[in-house]
């Protein structure tokens, strides 16, 4: 019997369409303490999304919804687009309509939580996996019990925005770690569920439909761990995720892969950070999936294509066996850098120290080459100390990799709790501007205070996103080493167009098929934005799946297909 309904909301329009695979994890968790779970994907109801949410609140009463906010914006540098304010306007349609307490959670909304449960106007929200804190939350409103005594919950009361404490934490050595009032830099493996495999489900209604999103996004998704215990200064993941690595059973993951490959979902795309850190973890996740594979040659498993995100290191010739057995297709490799200087301080690991070098990637290349599987490597152009020499140096060393696409990006999306958000932050004292720090909307020099001179976590995070006003002011950084208008010097508006200009010139127009180069409206018809992107809202269209940039080199015969098939978006299936 059910203890009561919970719905759980996606507002997301982004296409082409990422499944909410929050949504299904949280499922299962609820179910499995008895509640019944309802979920409504706005995702397919880009236009009438409002008579939707009329429709589902005429008939239904739940006790309590869960808004999931995936991105907090495109996190590109150069379009600087939100997506909150769509949210806020969905979240308050729905607290319109219904009584019952919201909760939200989510990777972006993780990013900055106090900020965002203030903005929304909402009542809970939840930093990190939320699973168990979900459940604990339903109980706690189903019973009477005060919500004040869910570890890890935020809470939005008269006071203002506050954060229940969990237990004292217990970090990746064994000492006992008192947690902060914000929950930043926290271990979160508590709140994840390692030994569940999450229920993945087609075609059921109100459930997340996984198979329609395949078929319209190419991509299924799986998780084999949370968090990082790493600390790249401009990554949000040991901050939102946890510092260290949650680790599902190695059971639980193939289990749950064999699942959706059952569905037809046979592109699978890993969502950990990285597969590869604690690589022993995701070696057993290969080598499940080779023995099942070869137990049952005519299983669901048989045709899977795996896609998984990398590090350069670790990554050995077992690792390359292991994933080209496992039925391994692509690797995407965030290498971010080739020049000792750059990496210094940027990818390193908790202790500071850097884990790789360029060797480390021209090997993964060249194994991934020997076992046929694809490779795209990334360059993240833009972090201080970047200059034309150190980016024409990157590029060079990029390009004679020869892998199957090498994209280049340029300037960086700073948020609150990032090593380099909190040392802008600091820099900046609340006092002076920084160079490099820029807004396309910013009306003014961007001074932004650490958390020990604001008001609390509410005016230290928005101000990553909101101006003074109000208004949003989203803010990046590009080197100041790298060339700008000079018509618009010190402007934190300036687009950086010059930089974006001398990218272009650096790479041969013969190589333009394998590379993915940032764009400026109107600038190009290569945009490498995901967000409506109309190449890969095409590729859907036309029944492509798998990574998108496994279809790169094929970018102009593709946009000529969908260019005479009248193609604008994906076609019902």
């Amino acid at each position: 019997m059910s203890r009561g309904l919970v719905l759980l909301v996606n507002p997301n329009k982004v296409h082409p369409p990422i499944a909410p695979y929050a949504l299904d994890v949280l499922t299962t968790s609820l179910e499995a303490a008895d509640f019944e779970v309802e979920v409504l994907d706005l995702t397919f109801h880009r236009e009438d999304w409002k008579s939707c949410l009329a429709e589902y609140f005429a008939e239904r009463d739940p006790m309590l919804v869960g808004v999931t906010v995936r991105n907090t914006d495109t996190v590109y540098a150069f379009e600087q687009r939100p997506f909150v304010g769509e949210h806020k306007e969905i979240i308050t349609e729905i607290k319109r309509l219904t009584g019952a307490p919201v909760v939200a959670g989510g990777i972006g909304f993780s990013t900055m939580p106090f900020a965002l449960v203030d903005y929304f106007g909402i009542d809970y929200g939840v930093k990190g996996p939320g699973e168990r804190i979900i459940c604990d939350l339903a109980d706690a409103l189903l019973t009477g019990r005060d919500p004040g005594t869910v570890p890890g919950l935020l809470r939005n009361t008269g006071a203002g925005v506050t954060r229940v404490p969990p237990a004292v934490l217990t970090a990746r050595h064994g000492q006992a770690l008192l947690p902060s009032p914000t929950g930043e830099f926290e271990p979160r493996v508590w709140q994840v569920d390692g030994t569940a495999s999450y229920v993945r489900r087609s075609g059921e209604a109100l459930k997340v439909d996984n198979l329609k999103y395949y078929r319209r996004g190419g991509l299924g998704s799986i998780l084999t761990k949370n968090g990082c215990t790493y600390r790249c200064s401009h990554c949000v993941e040991p901050d939102a995720k946890g510092t260290s690595f949650g680790q599902r059973a190695v059971t639980a993951v193939v289990d749950e892969m064999e699942s959706l490959a059952a569905q037809g979902i046979l592109d699978q795309h890993t969502t950990d950070s990285e597969f590869n850190l604690s690589v022993a973890h995701a070696k057993n996740v290969l080598r499940e999936i080779v023995r099942r594979r070869h137990a049952d040659p005519a299983g669901p498993l048989a045709d899977l294509r795996l896609w998984v995100y990398c590090q350069p290191s670790p990554f050995d010739e077992e690792f390359a066996e292991l994933l080209a057995a496992a039925g391994c297709c692509g690797v995407n490799v965030g290498s971010d850098h080739v020049r000792p200087e750059m990496l210094t301080g940027w990818k390193v690991t908790e202790k500071g120290t850097t884990y790789y070098d360029f060797a480390d990637t021209e090997r993964l290349v060249r194994l991934c080459s020997q076992h046929g599987i694809l490779t795209m490597v990334e360059a993240l152009f833009g972090m201080p100390g970047e200059t034309p020499q150190t980016m024409r140096a990157c590029v060079e060393a990029f390009m004679r990799l020869d892998a199957t696409v090498t994209g280049f990006s340029l300037g960086l999306r700073l948020f609150p709790y990032t090593p380099m958000g909190i040392a802008m932050a600091a820099e900046c004292d609340g006092v002076r501007t920084v160079p490099g720090l820029q807004s396309n909307t910013a009306s003014g020099p961007i001074v932004l205070k650490p958390l020990a001179k604001c008001s609390g976590p509410i005016e230290y995070e928005r101000q990553f996103m909101f101006d003074e006003h109000g208004d949003f002011r989203l803010v990046c950084y590009f080197s100041p080493g790298l060339p700008a208008d000079p018509t618009a010097a010190g402007d934190p508006s300036a687009r950086w167009g010059p930089s974006v200009d001398l990218l272009w010139d650096m790479v041969d127009p013969a190589d333009h098929h394998r590379v993915m180069l940032p764009t400026l409206t109107g600038s190009s018809s290569y945009d490498n934005n995901y967000a409506d992107n109309p190449f890969l809202t095409g590729l859907a269209g036309l029944g492509y799946t798998g990574a998108f940039w496994s279809h790169w080199r094929e970018r102009e015969e593709i946009m000529r297909r969908v260019k005479d098939g009248g193609i604008t978006e994906h076609a019902e299936v």
